[in-house]
């Protein structure tokens, strides 16, 4: 298990990432999915990254599981790298966008 100051200091950083809260998260998996024929359950709508992500903003710090905490720093980093890499800034491309969306990041949100 990660110890007390590594978990405050993971919980920090994926909070600040992850800067969607769980309905607009939730909604943009359910509005990601949906095409015009069909839409995904809202428990099974997104990608198993995002549906982690969505389960993990609902927990309490004290409830989270190693896997959790893999996730989060996975997002963590995956957030970092996006952002990093990308020619444009990620609010202009809708596509980065989006990913980024997927894993609870709107760079459109201040």
């Amino acid at each position: 298990m990660t110890d007390a100051l590594e978990l405050d200091a993971l919980w920090e950083d994926f909070h600040r990432v992850v800067n969607m809260t769980s309905q607009e998260l939730a909604a943009w998996l359910r509005v990601r999915d949906a095409d015009e024929t069909t839409e995904a359950l809202p428990d099974e709508a997104g990608t198993p990254t995002g549906q982690h992500v969505l389960a993990i903003l609902q927990k309490r710090r004290t409830d989270l599981t190693e896997d959790d905490l893999r996730v989060m720093r996975d997002v963590v980093d995956q957030v970092a790298e996006q952002t990093d890499m990308a020619d444009e800034p990620a609010a202009q491309d809708t596509a980065l966008r989006h990913r980024l969306m997927t894993l609870g990041h709107d760079p459109l949100k201040p």
